[in-house]
């Protein structure tokens, strides 16, 4: 088979026949931590808790707020009204 060259591929090689891709991430552990603990508390406390105990991120939201529904690991969403959590859950 003769070579085939490919302008403005480097080397001026052909590209390769084989699509090569990436590995898929593996999520890692989330704390297992219970989501009822942070209702009642002060907002500000409540995230710094969250925090210490693991979650990645710790999004505050208020009553009604229009998000994304994606479930992202290691994430922790506080419901937040008057500075106190009504409302918690992971993703």
């Amino acid at each position: 088979m003769p070579a085939i060259f490919a302008p403005g591929f480097p080397g001026g090689r052909a590209p390769p026949s084989v699509a090569v891709m990436a590995t898929i991430p593996t999520p890692g552990e989330e704390p297992q931590d219970p989501t009822d603990a942070y209702v009642g508390m002060d907002a500000e406390e409540a995230g710094s808790r969250a925090r210490e105990r693991g979650w990645q991120t710790v999004r505050t939201l208020p009553p009604g707020a229009i998000i994304t529904l994606e479930y992202r690991v290691g994430r922790l969403n506080l419901e937040v009204d008057g500075g106190r959590v009504i409302r918690c859950w992971k993703g």
